[in-house]
């Protein structure tokens, strides 16, 4: 019989996964409660169930009898996928260890309680709470605020002063699962920052890539990656020393086999810093561009993993040129109408990618869950590639009515 694989969610980075478990002989079974998203179309078989329900999900993967669960590119099942996989004994990184890395407040924590470098940080369930110890304290400003379980950017704001605070946090409390958020130390980047998907096997990390952020400043939320390109520009020393600190955290974690969506940078203090790290693919494409990059297939190997089958040798990326992915959105409301790229730069596209008709609505750019497209670049020399994705406005344009 044909092994199968329940995957959390139904968004639109999953149809990669889904490709790749049907190419290894897999039945893919999706699950979430909005039955009208674009994964379900291409699985085996829908449930529909709420992915936070973890006994929920338990007993629909107990009644299906799954041999692997993932949660790939869906922050908010990861920790029911370990659940799930713990209760049934299926491949996973531990429960425990999960659970820690996906709440932002134990993450710090446990950097801080084993030598990482870590910011200034702590975790808050009362808005009041947080009220009055920064009205004493006001030195400790700029910061960032976060819900603690909430992914893609969404909740996060810059805090300056005692005044921004209040509608900071409402801001975070209204993207946060549980109703708490953390207020940490604004770690001001030096270069790019790096956002991008890691693998380890039996603790090891075997491939550890780095690359560059870019940023739409003047977008709703400035703080939602906008493009990103590979390799990165960050000194060698710093993704050797955090290459070392992923190493040292996974053995600490005692985290198997998995991937990883991990974000680090430099800071002004000269510290490289370990940002985030999810157990899960990231979203955004990035494992499907480092297939492209790179020629190591991230996504087959973690469905490999879920499936107890047997796993490619992984190492770390060696690129085939410098690759470039732009996130397409749209800084204001709108119905859309048309993409419009500049012929100079079209024969660098190796890939478009639109999720939207013309016709449909479209929201400002306020999480990476309102992207309206992607588009993949190659380039052949890399001071071309920094050059023209600093400029997107230049070359690029979403026409909204």
């Amino acid at each position: 019989m044909k092994k199968k694989l329940m995957l959390l969610g139904g968004i639109r980075y999953l149809l990669p996964v889904i490709e790749a478990a049907h190419k290894l002989g897999a039945y893919v079974i999706t699950a979430d409660y909005l039955p009208d998203n674009i994964a379900h179309r291409y699985s085996d078989e829908y449930v529909n169930v709420s992915i936070l329900d973890k006994d929920a999900v338990l007993k629909v993967a107990q009644e299906k009898q799954i041999d692997g669960i993932l949660s790939f590119g869906v922050d908010p099942g990861v920790v029911t996928a370990a659940y799930v996989a713990e209760k049934m004994g299926l491949p996973s990184p531990p429960l425990k260890s999960v659970e820690i890395l996906q709440n932002k407040d134990k993450f710090r924590d446990f950097l801080a309680a084993n030598g990482f470098n870590c910011p200034w940080h702590r975790g808050y369930s009362s808005k009041a709470e947080a009220l009055r110890d920064f009205s004493v304290t006001p030195e400790r400003f700029p910061v960032i605020i976060k819900p603690v379980d909430s992914a893609g950017s969404k909740g996060c704001k810059r805090v300056n002063s005692l005044a921004e605070l209040p509608s900071a946090i409402d801001c975070a409390l209204t993207e946060s699962h549980s109703g708490r958020f953390i207020i940490e130390q604004f770690l001001e980047k030096v270069g790019s920052s790096s956002d991008t998907d890691c693998f380890s096997i039996d603790d090891k990390l075997v491939f550890a890539s780095f690359n560059c952020q870019h940023f739409d400043v003047s977008s709703p939320n400035p703080y939602t990656p906008a493009a990103y390109t590979w390799p990165s520009d960050m000194a060698s020393a710093a993704q050797k020393e955090l290459r070392v600190e992923l190493q040292r955290l996974m053995q600490l974690l005692h985290m198997g086999s998995s991937i990883y969506n991990v974000e680090t940078r430099v800071a002004s203090d000269g510290k490289p810093y370990i940002m985030e790290v999810s157990p899960r693919g990231g979203g955004n494409r990035l494992s499907e561009i480092l297939k492209m990059a790179s020629g190591q297939d991230l996504i087959a190997n973690v469905v490999r993993v879920a499936l107890r089958m047997p796993l490619e040798q992984m190492s770390d990326p060696m690129y085939s040129g410098f690759w470039a992915e732009v996130i397409v959105h749209s800084n204001r409301p709108g119905v859309y109408q048309r993409l419009q790229i500049s012929h100079q730069i079209k024969p660098f596209v190796m890939q478009e990618d639109m999720w939207v008709k013309t016709g449909d609505k479209v929201a400002p750019f306020t999480g990476a869950n309102q992207t309206i497209g992607t588009l993949v670049l190659r380039f052949d020399d890399q001071a071309m590639m920094q050059a023209i994705i600093a400029d997107i406005p230049s070359w690029l344009s979403v026409a909204i009515a």
